[in-house]
Formats: C-alpha cells, structure tokens, sequence
C-alpha cells in the first residue's frame, strides 16, 4: 500500500475527531452556562460519586485515545514495511547538500531521479552533523544522524519535479540545502542511469 495514504488517513482521522470533541465540548459549555446560570440556580448541583458519570468520562476518552493510536500506528508500520521489490538508492546528507547514489555508482547531488510506479528505499546518512531529509509531497521525513544509518520509503505514481528539503537546522547555510525528485518514466530512468 502507498504509504502516503496512510500519513493521510492518520491525518484525517485525528483533525476530524478534534474539530467533534470541540464542536461538542463547545455546544455543552454554552448549554450549561445558559441552563444553569447563577439567576435561575443559586446553588451549584454536586455531582461527586456518580459513578456512570465517571465511568462514562473515562471509558470514553481513551476509547478515542485507543483508536488514534492505531491509526497512528498503522500509517507508521506502513512507513517502515519496505516492499521487498524497492529500488535502492543511497542518500548523504553533508553541509550543505545531498548526495545520492545509485546500484551503479552513479552519484549524483541534489538530484533524485526514479522511475515511475517503483517503490523506491532510500538509505540515509549524515556525514557531518544532522540533516532531516524530507519530501513533503510523499509524506516522508526521517533524520540523518552521522553514524546511525536509517531507511525511508515512498512510491512515486505520478511523473514530475518534487521538492526535497533539509527539516533540521543544519548550519548557516540550512535554508540552501534542497535538492529536487525527478520522477520520470521506466525508459528514461534507464536511460538516465546507463548515461556518464
């Protein structure tokens, strides 16, 4: 499954159930404030040891709290369950710049190039300090740490130029450190690959 999905699903699910727990949270706070006011009850109620009102308030928080968590889990599993088919591709992030490197040797710098319809790996390193590689369009972020190698993958299912960015504060020089994700076409990817 593409992972993106996944990221957005999780996205939804939580915005979705937020914007219900404060429309309601809202529309109760002005019914009470409405229903009891001070003029028509002087005295509070007390509601302490009502034991299915607090049955209630706990029960259903973490119900909510349970099924976040699971859809949350799911589009992670869903990030970290690489295809066994995936095209591999080295990534180094260094001061200011990203390499990439391909089965070939091919080496290229702020240039990914994959082909279309591929699940792609990316393996990730830093050789200085820490970077955080990002491709907002595919949903995927994950820290490059020198010495701690780490994986991110995506399926890239429409050709195209996306944006690759450096997430972490890296130095004087962070706001420069892009890079570009040409998608493009089996064929030309081979091309591509077989050329100097």
């Amino acid at each position: 499954m593409d992972p993106v999905i996944g990221v957005d699903r999780a996205f939804w699910y939580i915005f979705i159930v937020s914007i219900i727990l404060l429309a309601g949270i809202t529309i109760v706070m002005i019914y009470f404030v409405i229903r009891y006011r001070r003029s028509k009850h002087p005295v509070p109620s007390d509601i302490r040891d009502n034991w299915k009102l607090e049955i209630f308030w706990t029960i259903v928080p973490t119900l909510i709290a349970l099924s976040m968590f699971w859809v949350g889990w799911s589009s992670y599993t869903g990030l970290r369950n690489v295809p066994e088919e995936a095209l591999e591709v080295e990534v180094l992030g260094q001061m200011f710049s990203w390499i990439f490197v391909y089965d070939n040797d091919k080496e290229t710098e702020n240039e990914l190039v994959v082909p279309v319809d591929t699940p792609i790996k990316l393996n990730i390193e830093s050789l200085d300090v820490i970077h955080s590689f990002f491709i907002p369009a595919f949903r995927v972020k994950v820290d490059a740490v020198k010495g701690l190698p780490t994986y991110l993958w995506f399926l890239p299912k429409k050709l195209g130029e996306y944006d690759i960015l450096c997430a972490e504060y890296c130095g004087t020089e962070h706001s420069y450190m892009t890079a570009k994700l040409n998608v493009v076409s089996q064929e030309d990817y081979r091309k591509w690959l077989e050329e100097e």
